[in-house]
């Protein structure tokens, strides 16, 4: 086997290891299920910015943050981003602590398509015809779901749209996912440290007064939200973006499994032909992409 190969697989298992963790990411927030979403949200900011800024510091790359500090746009669009970053963190706890995983599942799977839409819309980028049929399947589905079930799934649409705007602004922005990321963790952190020593001036924080476990998952927030993203971001660099992209899908495959075998959250109809539009809309859009890739074999005439 050749390095090029090594790599690629290299490449393929860092990327299943990123998608898995964000998959089984609900198991870790439902054993903090008691803790308020908000004081989850800013457990996870706090320790996300003090492990983060850790790695900067320990890599010895501080200095690469400098430019970006002085540029008052820059920064603007990692607060955004930052915001952004803490409304998709914030729907995804509290969805998965009021028992609604299978919708978070349904946003993910959205996600792609409605980056798909943003893309054509703000960066001018092409589509084949089957890509926008898959982008008009999408849409068909919520406005299916929304009919069916009265109201449209708004935490499904939260969550995509914020990281499809989230992942707008990154490819806007001139820093790698660990420096852009710690800037961003750094903008939220002070509101972070507010809220909690508020909650522990009045007596009503968790962490160190909601036993044990709960103190320790909730220091470890910053870990498990940083790893996925260094996998990723070593993934990015070893393999293509369709093979990235086709394997993304296994991390909101993963949500629906738990949120429907295990947790069992129901699953009606509507909810079935909403995810079976959505897979097919998934499916053609990735064919379309890997039929336009596919190395065309030219035949020459012979003189």
């Amino acid at each position: 086997m050749g390095p090029a190969a090594g790599t690629n697989r290299f490449g393929i298992l860092c990327a299943l290891g990123a998608y898995a963790l964000w998959g089984f990411l609900p198991v870790y927030w439902k054993a903090v299920q008691r803790v308020p979403a908000v004081e989850i949200l800013a457990h996870r900011i706090f320790w996300s910015f003090l492990f983060l800024a850790g790695l900067v510091r320990l890599h010895g790359t501080s200095s690469a943050l400098l430019p970006a500090l002085r540029q008052r746009k820059t920064m603007l669009v990692y607060l955004m981003a930052a915001l952004l970053l803490s409304v998709n963190w914030g729907t995804y706890i509290w969805a998965v602590n009021a028992n609604r995983i299978v919708e978070t599942s349904l946003g993910y799977y959205i996600n792609p398509l409605l980056s798909v839409g943003l893309g054509v819309f703000f960066l001018k980028e092409r589509l084949g015809m089957l890509q926008w049929v898959a982008v008009v399947l999408a849409t068909v589905s919520v406005g299916y779901l929304t009919i069916a079930q009265g109201a449209p799934p708004w935490i499904a649409l939260v969550l995509a749209t914020s990281f499809a705007l989230y992942g707008l602004l990154k490819k806007l922005a001139p820093l790698n996912a660990l420096h852009g990321l710690t800037i961003e963790t750094a903008m939220l952190a002070p509101l972070a440290i507010v809220y909690l020593g508020v909650l522990e001036a009045s007596g009503r924080g968790a962490f160190a007064h909601g036993g044990t476990l709960t103190t320790v998952l909730l220091a470890m927030a910053g870990v498990v939200t940083a790893t996925p993203l260094l996998l990723f971001g070593v993934a990015a660099r070893q393999i293509s973006l369709t093979s990235l992209g086709i394997l993304q899908f296994f991390s909101p495959t993963c949500g629906l499994f738990l949120g429907v075998v295990v947790y069992r959250e129901p699953f009606p109809r509507p909810k079935q032909v909403a995810f079976a539009i959505i897979w097919a809309a998934l499916a053609l859009y990735w064919f379309e992409v890997l039929r336009l890739r596919r190395p065309r074999v030219v035949v020459r005439a012979s003189s």
